[in-house]
This record gives structure tokens, C-alpha cells and sequence, in this order.
């Protein structure tokens, strides 16, 4: 009997044990959703200000180990009386997607919970605005908010794109310890393969910043924005997506996105509404094929790429574009209607030619030749550019107008004074273009430096190199008498505090310096023919890598004493280099 109830016990507690794991485990025939994701706790690097009765601020600097304890030692005291409040506000080093997570201990009174008042900002100013205030905003992330915090415990918010907190304590004749305050920061755990170094300094933080405001985004999906906009916009993805083939190769986010741009736009819709966006999704998928060669992955956008090829060029008549919906290029060419009408002829025969060579990879040849017939009629009506940089960029890369004319009549007017930072790259490539390599050199160490310049630590949704006038930095309270940049600028959409500094579409830097200055840029489909052409201007060297689907080529270029440049290049196999 003594034998059967043993057995009996030990079955029910390995029955007890098999279904707790079986619960840990999930249920092997069940889809599980896995975040591709990682988390990495971040602490604050200083002090920027504070207010009223705050003791022991310097101990939130400290790495802690994200635990509440009893022992209520090394806490942070916020007290505030019935007239004022206690405050503090915090720098965590860098622009950056994630949460913030605070950790408590024991406040005397009550274990009652504790209001404190949130607000996270790209700058100290806008951690420093009270909501509405310079256009601050919770569009599409809460950055402003009231949070309950445990006595003896520890909660989390949710995320949003930010360097700055400000906590205020909202309780009044009361007091709160604060054991840690980290920000739990979100992003995908991938090596850069791609690198650049060079002998300006310059250059190379310009490069590294631009690779790092693109991985930031690169969260579940490719994201313009990591405060505003946390979204899916298929014309920043091109720059983006040249990024991320620029420092990370291949990955999945792409993919992932430009399915997500095609699911949720059923013909004849424009994806975003806007014509123009539609087309750089099919320039993405050329690039994409080009580095990459996944037929499979092209064969599945056949049909839907065929449909918006046919609406495209139903859109044309007598060899002009005639695109409805939204006729958009940039946010800074967006009222000037010739440049627009410009740009978008460009652009239609860019998005048809490209179009046209990925339906030939497809064999469908009614389609090639209906998008190279007309593509070529469009080449015979060349719109005025109307002196706008964004148009004669697209004029120039399309053939429509000739490079050395498009940089000296343009592009080189006021130097660094109306680019922008998306369509910023394509004047880069039209310099390029046109031999400019030294001087497109000097435009991203003024324009692009000019945001390091300031304090930034990502590139920003847009920029004008007059914004530096008499400006103070992002990352410092405005003093008196000096501009404050994030408040006082921004156009459209993104006025004041709702400007998004840290813009995906920014990025275009990194891919130019790697392909113009390292000289490398894949030349036949399939990524496996590369073309290996240096310009260093007045550097004295210039090295670094670029990931291919077969692996990273190392190249290193250094200047003799005759001003020669020697080069070394190694390639993986099955990797062409063509010189």
C-alpha cells in the first residue's frame, strides 16, 4: 500500500513538474512570435540640472543591478514641499530607442505609490517644454506623461526616441528614493560589417553617425523615425535601405518593410499616398536585387510590380508626367511646384528603367518594352529645374541634364545653403556626377557636421546650415541670448519640438563616403561584380570594408609623396573587383 502511494506521489509531482516545464517551453505546435529584438540597460553619463530639494543626484551615474532592496542605502531623494516641486534631469549620452526603467526604494510615511511627471526629449529643450509648448508632442510615441511609481519596486514606460529625461516629483509634502533610473534601450544586435576611416576625423564621425541614426530604426520594421515618425515611409527607406547594405548587408528588416509597403497599398493606390514613393519601391527593389540577386524573393513582387509599372506609365501623356495623389519630393522643394513637376519626370523614368530591368530578369518582356517606350518619350521633354537643387540632382542622375551645368548652375550656388537632409544625397551623387568629389566632401562636413556641431548624436529630420547662426547646442539649457534650435525651427509637418532628430532619410553620408571615397559600388546583378574607383580629395588615406552576400571587401587607399594613391584590396571569393 505504502508502495502505491508513493508512486502515486511521485507521478502526481512529475505530472506537476512536466507541465510547468511544458508551460515554459510553450507548446512545440504553436507559432511563437519571437521580438528580433535585444534589450541593453543604459545608465545616465550626467547631471544636466535640477531643482528643489534633490540629495544624492551623482548616485543615478552609477551602474546599479536593477533590483529593489531592503537595505535603503545609495538612494536618490526627491522632496517637495507644498509650494514647488523637486526635479532632475538626466543625459544618457546618446540619441537612442528604448523605455526608461526606474528602480525604488523605501519613502517614510507610506508604501503608498508616487505621482512623478516624465518627459523625454531629443533635446534639452524639449525635455524641458511642457506639452504643446514649441509644438512638443505625443504623436506616435508618449514622451510626455505622469507615471505611478511602487514603493520598493521597480516599473517601466513605454518606448519612444530620446537622450534626455526630466522627472518631477508631483506629490506634494512628500518625498520618493530613487535606487536607479536606466533607460532599457531596443534595437537589433547586428555587427557593422561596413566601415571608413579616413584622416579626417570629420568624415569618419559624420559616416559612423549616419550608420548608427539608420540601425536605430531598424527596429521591427525600417522606421523613418524613432520618436516621429515610428513608421513604415517607403521614400526614406531608399537612402536607408542603401545604408543598411552600406554597413550591415543583408538583413531582413528590408524585406520585411518593402512587404509591408506593397500589403498595405492595393493598386492603384500610392503607397503613402504619394506617387513618388511608390517609385522609390521599385528603385529599392533593383538595388536590392543588384546586391543580393534573391530571384525567389523578386519573383514573389511580379504581379504587384507589374500592375504599378502599367499605372505609372498610364500616368504619362505626350511624354509628361501627369502623377495624381500626392506630388511630393522633399518637405524643402514642396511648394515650388516647377521643381516638383521636374522632379517628378526624373523620377518617373528613374522608377520605369529600373522597373524595366528587373522585368527582364522576370522574362516579361510586354512590360520591359512598354516601361523603355516610355521612359524614352519622357527623355525628349526636359522640364526647368527652376533653380531648386532637388531638381536638377534628379535632371542630372536621369541624363536630362548635364552634370558639370546641373553642379555649376546649381548645386554649387550658397554651397551648403538649401540642401536637405534626404535629397541632400542625391545632390551629393549628382556632384559625383559631375567630378566633384572634394567639394561634396566639404558640403557633408559643413551640412551634416553642422548637426555634430550642434550637440547632435543621430542625423535630423531636416536641417539648414543658417539654423547655426547664434545657436545653442541641443544638449545644453539655452542660454540667454542664444537660439534655440529645437523650438524655434521646423517646417510642415514637423514644427517646433515635433521635429524628429533622429531621421533615417538623413543617412546618406555614409553610403557616398563609402562609394565615392572608399570606391566601392556593386556593378552587375547578383552582388557578385564590383566596381573599385577612389576619390580622396585632399585626404592622405582612406580604408575600410563594405559587406557583400559573400562577405566583406577590406580595401585601404594612402596617398605617396607625389600624391598618388596606392591601393590594397582584398576580396572574398567568388567577389569581382573591377579597376
Amino acid at each position: 500500500m505504502k508502495k502505491i502511494v508513493l508512486l502515486l506521489v511521485v507521478g502526481f509531482c512529475a505530472g506537476y513538474w512536466l507541465a510547468g516545464k511544458a508551460v515554459a517551453q510553450g507548446n512545440p505546435a504553436e507559432k511563437k512570435l519571437k521580438s528580433p529584438l535585444t534589450r541593453e540597460y543604459i545608465y545616465p553619463r550626467r547631471i544636466v540640472w535640477q531643482q528643489g530639494q534633490v540629495s544624492g543626484a551623482e548616485q543615478l551615474l552609477k551602474e546599479g543591478i536593477g533590483q529593489a532592496s531592503l537595505n535603503n542605502s545609495n538612494v536618490v531623494i526627491l522632496k517637495a514641499a507644498e509650494k514647488g516641486t523637486a526635479s532632475i534631469l538626466l543625459d544618457f549620452g546618446r540619441e537612442m530607442n528604448g523605455a526608461l526603467e526606474i528602480i525604488t526604494g523605501m519613502w517614510p510615511g507610506s508604501n503608498s505609490p508616487r505621482q512623478v511627471h516624465i518627459r523625454f526629449g531629443e533635446s534639452v529643450s524639449e525635455a524641458m517644454a511642457e506639452l504643446g509648448a514649441h509644438g512638443s508632442t505625443n504623436d506616435h510615441a508618449i514622451r510626455d506623461f505622469n507615471l505611478l511609481i511602487p514603493w520598493l519596486g521597480k516599473v517601466q514606460t513605454g518606448e519612444s526616441g530620446f537622450r534626455f529625461v526630466r522627472i518631477d516629483l508631483q506629490d506634494v509634502n512628500a518625498e520618493v528614493h530613487l535606487k536607479e533610473v536606466r533607460v532599457i534601450a531596443t534595437y537589433r544586435d547586428i555587427p557593422y560589417l561596413g566601415s571608413f576611416k579616413s584622416s579626417s576625423e570629420r568624415l569618419n564621425k559624420i559616416w559612423q553617425v549616419g550608420a548608427y541614426t539608420v540601425h536605430q530604426n531598424m527596429q521591427d520594421y525600417l522606421w523613418d523615425g524613432i520618436k516621429r515618425d515610428r513608421l513604415v515611409w517607403v521614400g526614406d527607406l531608399h537612402p536607408e535601405v542603401s545604408t543598411v547594405n552600406t554597413v550591415f548587408g543583408f538583413n531582413e528588416v528590408v524585406p520585411r518593410s518593402l512587404d509591408l509597403a506593397r500589403n498595405t497599398t492595393p493598386l492603384p493606390g500610392w503607397m503613402s499616398g504619394i506617387s513618388t514613393y511608390s517609385m522609390w519601391w521599385i528603385i529599392i527593389q533593383r538595388d536590392w536585387y543588384m546586391h543580393y540577386g534573391d530571384l525567389g524573393y523578386l519573383k514573389q513582387q511580379k504581379d504587384y510590380l507589374q500592375g504599378l509599372l502599367k499605372q505609372i506609365a498610364g500616368k504619362v501623356v505626350d511624354g509628361r508626367e501627369q502623377m495624381d495623389g500626392n506630388r511630393f519630393l522633399d518637405w524643402p522643394s514642396s511648394k515650388d511646384s516647377v521643381a516638383v513637376h521636374a522632379g517628378l519626370q526624373a523620377m518617373t523614368i528613374w522608377s520605369l528603367e529600373s522597373g524595366a530591368d528587373l522585368c527582364a530578369i522576370l522574362g516579361d518582356a510586354a512590360t520591359e518594352k512598354q516601361c523603355r517606350e516610355t521612359a524614352a518619350e519622357m527623355r525628349k521633354v526636359v522640364p526647368p529645374h527652376n533653380n531648386s537643387k532637388q531638381a536638377a540632382a534628379l535632371l542630372s542622375l536621369v541624363g536630362m541634364m548635364d552634370p558639370g551645368k546641373a553642379y555649376s548652375d546649381v548645386l554649387s550656388v550658397g554651397g551648403a545653403k538649401n540642401f536637405s537632409t534626404f535629397y541632400g544625397y542625391y545632390m551629393l551623387e549628382a556632384m559625383a556626377k559631375a567630378g566633384k568629389y572634394r567639394e561634396a566632401m566639404n558640403i557633408i562636413k559643413e551640412y551634416w557636421g553642422g548637426m555634430l556641431d550642434l550637440g547632435a548624436t543621430t542625423f535630423w529630420e531636416d536641417f539648414n546650415i543658417d539654423w547655426m547662426k547664434n545657436a545653442a547646442r541641443i544638449d545644453e539649457l539655452v542660454p540667454a541670448g542664444k537660439v534655440d534650435v529645437h523650438a524655434t525651427y521646423g517646417d510642415y509637418c514637423y514644427v517646433g519640438h515635433r521635429h524628429s532628430f533622429c531621421h533615417g532619410w538623413a543617412s546618406g553620408p555614409t553610403v557616398w563616403l563609402s562609394e565615392y571615397v572608399l570606391g566601392l559600388k556593386v556593378v552587375e546583378p547578383g552582388g557578385n561584380v564590383f566596381r573599385l574607383e577612389p576619390h580622396l580629395g585632399d585626404l592622405s588615406f582612406a580604408e575600410g570594408t563594405l559587406p557583400t552576400k559573400l562577405g566583406v571587401i577590406r580595401v585601404k587607399h594612402v596617398k605617396d609623396k607625389t600624391g598618388k594613391v596606392i591601393t590594397t584590396v582584398r576580396a572574398p571569393k567568388g567577389i569581382r573587383i573591377l579597376r
